[in-house]
Formats: structure tokens, sequence, C-alpha cells
């Protein structure tokens, strides 16, 4: 599976660990910012929006793994093919004892 983050995402199955290593390519969301204010420490408040995902697969293609804000992103037709790690709060990943995801337990789909 091509993994389009900018890091290895280990995944702990039945049968042991499967590591996925980043592919070199990252699937990003554009995003767009505008200073909204500053309060009154002078720290700037900005608003947020979200255009493209870029660097991700035309459709015919392998399976992928991105981020879940990348696959928030993606039209439905991506389902089956793109997927991002399960980080929820409950059993889909296991972490260390500083709250440190170790490794995910399933995968979520479009």
């Amino acid at each position: 599976m091509l993994n389009l983050t900018p890091h290895a995402i280990v995944v702990e199955t039945d049968n042991g660990q499967i590591t996925l290593e980043p592919s070199g390519t990252v699937a990003r969301v554009s995003t767009h910012t505008r200073v909204v204010g500053t309060l009154d420490n002078g720290i700037s408040v900005v608003e947020r929006s979200y255009g493209e995902v870029e660097n991700v697969p035309e459709l015919l293609c392998d399976p992928f793994l991105v981020s879940s804000m990348v696959l928030d992103r993606l039209p439905k037709e991506y389902s089956g093919v793109a997927f991002a790690p399960d980080t929820g709060p409950n059993d889909g990943c296991i972490r260390d004892s500083k709250g440190m995801i170790q490794a995910v337990t399933k995968l979520v789909a479009v």
C-alpha cells in the first residue's frame, strides 16, 4: 500500500505488525488563512479555509494511505482505494504511556 504521509505507519494485526514506510510523496490539503483579529496579549487569530487535495493518485490506482484530513476531503469515488490510520479515542490505536501513537489497529475508509 502506498503511504502518502510523511512518516511510517505501523498497523497491528492478528498476525503481527505491518510497517508502511512513507513513499516520499505527501498528500496534502491546500489551506488559506486570513487574519481576523488579535488577542489582548498580541497573539494573532486567523480563520482557515481548506481547498483542493494535492498529490493524490488518479482513480483506478492501487490502494493508498493518507492523513485523516486528506481522507475527509476526498470524494466518495475513492472508497475502497483511499484509507487513513484510525487514531480515534476508542480502540483504533495503541498509545505509549505519554499518549504518543505507536500503532493503529484499523484503517478508516472514505
